[in-house]
């Protein structure tokens, strides 16, 4: 890819596929957001013309841009759709069965030799992903933040199989095309960012839990004790309590220890599907998106 990654793909069209997909439009690229079907494609195109619609109220994007984004990405329910992509980043539920699937189905799909295969898992091991493929050296983590077109960071996860020219080819094509900052992690659960924020997300859960203080209270202490622009449990809200879950689950799954374990209170939670912000109720209560 001499000449940089000028066709993107992204499957998963929910708030993170959305993200991607929509720096990467306003960096210019052929973008193609792949959904389950066309009525969820049509929810991800959707998603992403409200984002752009904000960036604009905010005057952080002209009109015309914002236009000009959503009109050079594609928004399909057919993974065939992927076939002449240069990168093709997922970002789908956190389950790792799911993504080794699209993972197996990307490798027959996607033609180039030298296209790369990315993942946004917040957790999970990138060798499983690159294993259920032909092309483990081209397999890697690619890990956004939430909200995508807001948050600079992006985490670069290699496994033990990728290569340095697939590093070097997605570092440049973050920093420079999309310019966001670079961080790499070994492949290990939680790479860098979670590894640190997660078992503090989980005390403040197990402190709500115990009835130590309200969540609001525990919010607000960080905020305005500790200058957190987001206290812990409005964090949890925002990521998605389904997703903490995993991530907690994938880091005690690796390392056994007691702090990455995910508490009671979180399980039943999800199990009520109070996962926050997306469902308008977490730890706090949220309008519907």
């Amino acid at each position: 890819m001499s000449e940089g990654v000028q066709r993107v793909g992204v499957v998963g069209g929910g708030r993170m596929g959305a993200g991607i997909a929509e720096v990467c439009a306003r960096a210019g690229l052929d973008t193609v957001v792949c959904e389950v079907d066309a009525v969820a494609a049509r929810a991800a195109r959707d998603r992403v013309a409200a984002s752009l619609d904000r960036a604009v109220g905010r005057g952080k994007l002209e009109r015309a841009a914002a236009r000009d984004a959503l009109d050079r990405t594609v928004f399909t329910g057919s993974l065939d759709d992927l076939a002449d992509r240069q990168l093709v980043v997922e970002a789908v539920v956190e389950n790792a069965d799911a993504k080794t699937e699209i993972f197996a189905a990307l490798d027959k799909i996607v033609e180039d030799p030298a296209a790369v295969l990315a993942s946004n898992t917040s957790s999970l091991p990138v060798m499983r992903l690159g294993m259920a493929t032909s092309r483990a050296d081209r397999v890697l983590g690619l890990h956004f933040f939430n909200p995508v077109p807001v948050l600079p960071l992006v985490e670069i996860v290699s496994s033990l199989h990728t290569t340095p020219a697939t590093v070097a080819v997605v570092e440049d094509f973050s920093t420079r095309v999309l310019g966001k900052t670079v961080i790499h992690s070994r492949d290990r659960a939680g790479f860098v960012v979670n590894a640190l924020l997660v078992p503090y997300l989980l005390t403040a859960v197990r402190m709500a839990e115990s009835g130590f203080a309200t969540a609001a209270d525990i919010d607000t202490g960080m905020e305005l004790g500790c200058a957190h622009p987001m206290g812990p449990l409005k964090l949890v809200d925002l990521i998605g309590l389904d997703t903490v879950a995993s991530i907690a689950e994938s880091l005690y799954d690796e390392f056994k220890e007691p702090l990455y374990a995910p508490p009671p209170l979180l399980r039943r939670m999800v199990e009520a599907g109070l996962l926050g912000r997306k469902t308008g109720r977490g730890f706090h209560v949220y309008g519907r998106d």
